[in-house]
């Protein structure tokens, strides 16, 4: 996981799901978006031993300007 500061935003790299989890992801309903997934995403697994990093990444594309 590491930050693109020129487009300030967050890259994660993990695992891929297998097809069960995958398909309850698609299933799953979030408010202002469309059941499924998208062909241009992609649903990835991160190990709970990166919270910290990810708390890191968050504080610092926060701290590089406007993000939205």
């Amino acid at each position: 996981m590491w930050v693109d500061q020129e487009k300030k935003e967050l890259v994660f790299q993990g695992y891929k799901p297998d097809a069960e989890l995958e398909a309850e992801c698609a299933a799953f309903e979030v408010p202002g978006h469309s059941k499924g997934i998208p062909d241009h995403e992609a649903v990835i697994r991160i190990p709970a031993r990166m919270v910290d990093m990810i708390r890191e990444a968050c504080d610092a594309v926060e701290h590089t300007g406007d993000v939205h």
